[in-house]
């Protein structure tokens, strides 16, 4: 079973760049039983772009939720399943003369660094040479990130929702980078800032780890976010 993708519309930008991004897709929240997004919002889930895409497949959907089970199943095969996917990623991107970069939380919000496989070694520690990179709503994982325990090639941002705005800013004061949904429509300038801190254009590319420290990286609406009512999106007006 390949586990990781390289095709995606919003990594494809950072192709432009020289990175070649390698992408894994579980099925989100509990949707193939077993839940792969604990600190998910109800604004969160609704507006999981699982159905972009190609996502919008059934066969795509299968395939997701199969991933899954199979990591449920046997979480130390996975990683070694993983870590072959991530070699042969590895070989294509210097057959393009690009470097790869590894999400490995597309769909999902795992702890990946402390997940082992059957070695017991984290798949960054593995792969010290290649760029690893995620959003997450876990604020203990940024808090280790910030702190420097998390292997040095992994790079994490804390997703901002309705439920956890005073952590996210707490995690932009202290140094981390926070991504932020607007409501701003395609083609038009997000908010200058938010929380008082300045605002990044995050749909420029998904290479969050370029992205320096303490920045709001803010993302557009959409999908099915375009009609969240939770306040998951944050309205435009009055922003600062």
């Amino acid at each position: 079973m390949q586990l990781l993708t390289t095709e995606n519309a919003k990594t494809t930008k950072g192709e432009s760049l020289g990175y070649l991004t390698a992408i894994l897709y579980l099925a989100p929240g509990s949707l193939s039983g077993r839940n792969v997004c604990a600190h998910a919002s109800e604004g969160c889930l609704f507006s999981c772009l699982n159905l972009a895409g190609m996502g919008a497949f059934s066969n795509v959907q299968d395939a997701r939720i199969a991933k899954t089970k199979a990591f449920f199943r046997d979480a130390k095969g996975f990683v070694e399943t993983l870590a072959e996917d991530i070699a042969s990623a590895q070989r294509k991107a210097e057959r393009l003369g690009m470097e790869l970069c590894v999400r490995l939380n597309g769909t999902s919000d795992l702890p990946w660094e402390n997940l082992g496989g059957q070695i017991g070694v984290c798949l960054m520690r593995r792969f010290p040479a290649i760029r690893f990179y995620d959003y997450t709503k876990n604020a203990a994982r940024v808090r280790a990130f910030l702190a420097g325990r998390l292997p040095e090639n992994y790079s994490l941002t804390f997703s901002r929702s309705e439920c956890n705005g005073e952590t996210a800013l707490e995690l932009a004061r202290a140094g981390g980078n926070v991504a932020v949904v607007f409501d701003t429509k395609k083609g038009e300038p997000l908010p200058a800032k938010w929380g008082g801190r300045p605002v990044i254009d995050g749909d420029l590319h998904d290479l969050r780890f370029l992205d320096g420290r303490g920045r709001i990286v803010g993302l557009r609406a959409k999908g099915p976010a375009r009609k969240d009512e939770s306040g998951f999106v944050v309205a435009t007006g009055g922003v600062k």
